[in-house]
């Protein structure tokens, strides 16, 4: 609840409360300002977010060397923010810190927090219009031929592991998949899509290489639209371009940026997540042996408790605020700690199974428009693995899965797994295009109907089945 606030140049009374813990402007580094980022918050983040719970709701953290921010880790104070846009906005040229140079520009943490023009960091009406490009683009993808398409790649897949009896299920599996499907909705050839998922890679990453890291990522996008202005076809990427809004190239590159890092980077971390769960967790072992995966409570549990964005949704306050007690003041970003909010003990029992109000999907205006294909993907993924390979198991201690340290996302190192090889399922020639070293290439159109003057489906590169055969032969070492 939000009380009235003091006048900017007002002394604080002795103990003020909103003053006891100090603003973001505390410089970072300073004592008992938790860090978000590295080893020990990497390998146990509610350690920490216990210890900010003194601070109330909302805490003082640094989230990289010298850069100070608010984690938001009350449930109810969040949705306060959330969905407060006249009070919070999303828009990072807000960010005090780094447009008078406190915050330096090559700070690893800059890419993704800096202004881009797309729907992520904007606010009012041109939030609204870069949102219904997205929307009604991604509204054109039929779930339907998208499941095929994603069955059709964890096929081919599995079909890659399975004799070797044991796999990086992160690296092998749950980050190729959701690139695929990337490639495919989005018109976007395999060399071009290695360099972006690079690129985002690095940039979620948020160490020292993030600043080239967002210089190949930018490269790639500007190849991908300037592919599709010459040659649009029938996928998401066309659709955007031909939106009755009128995109420049600058808003579709951004527009991607947004699309790829949820698309791909959230989209691993969430498959993942949820099959080192099914795996490491005796309460759904029962389930999957007897040949009921119990894949959407995984999902939901997922979500509340290692969900992949766990540090985001970063918004700024317009005027300076008092949140439960503690004041902040404008422009000083406030990252929205879902991984924390959800473990608030003020919400009452275990309402994690079966229960989807949790925040990870967002909520208000910026709630993510494609929660419901990113669910369905990783619903398949992890479906069709434990449906091909019943006795997969971790081939190493839960305990001993390593996280990767930067701030915002919740994401394995890797996911290594063991389990007895299995058979490549069997395909009638025609599906292999005559050479059993090929995958098997999907139906020519996954979205349905084609962008107005679309050329054919790959059009772009030769035949629809294309990329599929230049991954089989890179798969292979070809």
């Amino acid at each position: 609840m939000t009380t009235s606030r003091p006048a900017p140049d007002a002394v604080p009374p002795p103990g003020c409360p909103a003053h006891a813990g100090g603003s973001a402007a505390r410089p970072a580094g300073s004592p008992g300002v938790e860090r978000l980022y590295g080893p020990e918050f990497a390998a146990d983040p509610m350690a920490t977010f216990t210890r900010l719970r003194a601070h109330g709701s909302v805490a003082p953290v640094e989230i990289a060397p010298g850069v100070a921010a608010w984690a938001v880790i009350g449930y109810d104070t969040a949705l306060e923010v959330l969905r407060s846009p006249d009070r919070f906005s999303k828009d990072p040229r807000r960010w005090k810190a780094l447009a008078d140079g406190t915050v330096p520009a090559d700070s690893p943490v800059v890419p993704m927090m800096m202004y881009r023009p797309n729907a992520l960091w904007t606010d009012g009406e041109e939030h609204e219009r870069l949102r219904t490009v997205i929307a009604d683009s991604l509204g054109r993808v039929d779930p339907g031929a998208l499941r095929e398409h994603v069955e059709r790649g964890a096929d081919v897949l599995i079909d890659r592991i399975g004799p070797e009896g044991r796999a990086d299920l992160l690296g092998e599996y749950g980050a190729v998949l959701p690139l695929l499907v990337f490639q495919r909705l989005f018109g976007c050839p395999e060399d071009i899509g290695g360099k972006l998922a690079r690129g985002m890679a690095g940039v979620f990453d948020a160490d020292a290489d993030s600043e080239r890291a967002n210089a190949v990522l930018a490269e790639g996008l500007a190849e991908l639209v300037a592919l599709k202005r010459r040659r649009p076809g029938p996928d998401v990427t066309s659709w955007m371009m031909a939106h009755p809004h009128g995109l420049t190239d600058e808003e579709m590159i951004h527009q991607l940026v947004l699309l790829l890092g949820a698309g791909i980077e959230a989209e691993q971390n969430l498959i993942c997540n949820a099959l080192r769960l099914l795996l490491s967790d005796d309460r759904f072992a029962g389930d999957l042996a007897g040949g009921s995966m119990p894949v959407e409570d995984a999902l939901d549990e997922v979500l509340w408790n290692d969900p992949p964005m766990a540090n985001y949704a970063i918004h700024y306050p317009i005027r300076d605020e008092e949140l439960d007690g503690t004041l902040v003041r404008a422009g000083e970003p406030m990252l929205m700690s879902f991984i924390a909010v959800h473990g608030d003990p003020a919400l009452a029992g275990d309402r994690r199974v079966g229960n989807r109000a949790h925040l990870a999907w967002g909520v208000g205006p910026h709630t993510c428009p494609a929660k419901s294909p990113a669910r369905l993907i990783a619903t398949v993924a992890v479906e069709k693995l434990l449906d091909r390979v019943p006795d997969i198991e971790l081939a190493v201690g839960a305990d001993e899965l390593r996280w990767r340290q930067g701030p915002f996302n919740r994401s394995l190192v890797s996911l290594p797994v063991r389990f007895p090889p299995v058979v490549p399922a069997r395909r009638s020639s025609t599906d292999r295009g005559g050479d059993a070293e090929q995958a098997p290439p999907p139906a020519p159109s996954v979205p349905s109907g084609p962008a107005p003057g679309a050329g054919g489906a790959g059009s772009a590169h030769g035949a629809p089945g294309h990329w599929w055969d230049s991954l089989a032969r890179w798969w292979h070492g070809r």
